[in-house]
């Protein structure tokens, strides 16, 4: 099982432990949201838990719960520009449909 991040995001994410003066890394995962069903969610976290699975991906920390990471096995998490808008994009390929808005997807 495997999810990464792009050299961007690496960046970006580890720009944003430093500025914070703490962490360990990020918390990913999936909540039930949205139109479709599942949304992400990512937060920075001080340490893991127990029950984690923790990646190094470009020297940042990516935490992942177990119930997650069946979700979220194979994804790739960039960090694009497009226009005006810049944010975190999701690259999962379990993702079967996405809202229109691209907050949530269903598997």
């Amino acid at each position: 099982m495997n999810v990464t991040l792009t050299e961007r995001a690496a960046r970006h994410i580890s720009h944003f432990i430093n500025k914070r003066g703490k962490g360990f890394g990020v918390r990913l995962g999936i909540k039930t949201s949205g139109c479709s069903g599942m949304a992400y969610k990512l937060e920075f976290v001080d340490q893991a838990l127990d029950d984690d699975l923790v990646i190094d991906s470009y020297g940042v920390k990516i935490v992942i719960d177990r119930k997650s990471l069946v979700y979220l096995d194979g994804t790739e998490l960039d960090y694009v520009r497009e226009g005006l808008n810049e944010g975190f994009k999701f690259n999962n390929p379990n993702a079967k449909n996405q809202c229109g808005c691209g907050e949530s997807f269903s598997i």
